[in-house]
């Protein structure tokens, strides 16, 4: 038996830039975090012949190319792995279409225990471009960089997206006890809303193809205030980390109608007005997580307990995706 876990994440900023859309024009630039909350991917060899998954469905089948399963049918593809018996279950701490980038931590997670199953090394910078290419390249999905790259690597990284497609990392400079202070003033809450985040790529990805002023321009601000993210971040200045965050969602919202609703925008003003400083939705937007940088955690908590909206408490992943030792 095989278990491999690859870690969520959240965006600090820069959020966008990572879509070769933008990035094999202008480069792209962008702070992510995984997150001790994961996907699981575990592997077996079945008692009787056939390719059987579990995941949200239940899939039996004797041919990979009839498993509906997008990213398990062209992983198993990429790899070779060709109507070979597997029995694949996938288990997740927080469901899918939550901004989180669980599908980008769920392809790290498989082709990790695709290698380990065929007793293959696989660096961290291939996984996380072989994963993204099954996503961009194999399913045309409108994906970025940036969810395969920080579930493979983990921890807090800083990312440059380069115009020939080629990806530069380091870990944020700041010491284990400034990044406990950061963290302490960092909550994520649950909206409850479904996502359009498909849409809103597609949309991006089409305005960007297009060299739309307006997208490329809100891009290009985009990428600049990640860039002043880090600084403020590694300068340990984390309360001008939370306004500019705030700047950074009123920019966020001017690239797409379906970013937000008006039902968000209230608890996000009203967040202001109890205790946060600044935040935004995580993910492409639409619904999911709300992630808030707070001067007064506990008067934040409270105003969304009026809601029934409670905290989801997490703390960072540095090892990335990893197999699992029983």
């Amino acid at each position: 038996m095989i278990i491999v876990r690859s870690p969520l994440r959240i965006t600090l900023g820069g959020g966008g830039t990572d879509l070769p859309s933008f990035y094999e024009k202008h480069q792209g630039f962008l702070i992510a975090a995984a997150i001790n909350k994961y996907i699981y991917v575990i592997l077996t060899k079945p008692f009787e012949d056939g390719i059987y998954l579990k995941y949200s469905s239940a899939e039996k089948t004797n041919q990979v190319k009839n498993i509906k399963h997008t990213i398990i049918r062209e992983a198993l593809i990429n790899e070779n792995l060709n109507n070979e018996p597997i029995e694949l279950t996938t288990v997740a701490d927080i469901h899918s279409g939550t901004g989180l980038g669980s599908s980008g931590s769920f392809a790290t997670a498989l082709i990790k225990a695709i290698q380990l199953k065929k007793k293959k090394n696989i660096s961290k910078k291939v996984l996380a471009e072989t994963a993204f290419l099954i996503e961009m390249k194999k399913l045309n999905e409108p994906v970025g960089k940036q969810d395969h790259f920080i579930s493979s690597y983990g921890g807090i990284r800083c990312f440059s997206f380069m115009k020939n497609n080629y990806v530069k990392t380091n870990l944020l400079k700041i010491s284990n006890e400034n990044l406990k202070k950061f963290k302490n003033n960092l909550i994520l809450f649950y909206t409850g809303f479904s996502r359009a985040s498909k849409k809103i790529l597609i949309n991006q990805r089409e305005l960007s193809l297009k060299n739309d002023k307006n997208m490329i321009k809100s891009l290009i601000k985009t990428k600049e205030m990640g860039y002043k993210i880090k600084y403020f971040l590694e300068k340990n200045d984390f309360e001008s980390f939370g306004y500019l965050m705030n700047e950074h969602w009123n920019e966020k919202i001017k690239r797409s109608e379906f970013m937000s609703n008006t039902k968000i925008n209230e608890w996000y003003k009203g967040a202001l007005k109890n205790g946060a400083i600044g935040g935004k939705l995580v993910g492409a937007g639409g619904g999911g997580f709300l992630l808030f940088y707070a001067k007064d955690k506990n008067k934040l908590k409270h105003y969304f307990s009026k809601f029934g909206i409670e905290e989801l408490f997490f703390e960072f992943d540095f090892e990335g995706t990893k197999k699992l030792t029983l």
